[in-house]
């Protein structure tokens, strides 16, 4: 199993999400960020915001569907522009589901 984790715009959640549903994969958590990338934030005249809002995405699935899945928030995520995001992607060794016990390797 992999656990996939995407660090994206906020507006463009609701669109990623709904095309990840459609695609049979419904399970998703969603967790409101702050960070800054190879950029190093945003810069408006003088002001400088080194912390900027997204959104973080985490997925755990079967090996086969990461293509899949990676393809879905590329193509819903993308501007163009710098801060569209990234995607990571690690190996989940077991789960366990806490209401039943059962343990997935």
């Amino acid at each position: 199993m992999k656990m996939i984790k995407a660090i994206v715009r906020p507006e463009k959640v609701e669109t990623i999400l709904a095309a990840l549903s459609e695609e049979g994969f419904p399970a998703v958590t969603r967790v409101d960020v702050v960070g800054r990338g190879k950029q190093g934030g945003l810069k408006v005249g003088e002001v400088v915001y080194d912390e900027i809002p997204k959104s973080l995405l985490m997925i755990v699935v079967p090996d086969g569907d990461v293509s899949k899945i990676c393809d879905v928030i590329k193509s819903r995520a993308y501007t163009g522009r710098y801060g569209d995001g990234k995607i990571f992607i690690s190996t989940v060794e077991k789960t366990y589901t806490i209401r039943t016990g059962e343990i997935e390797s």
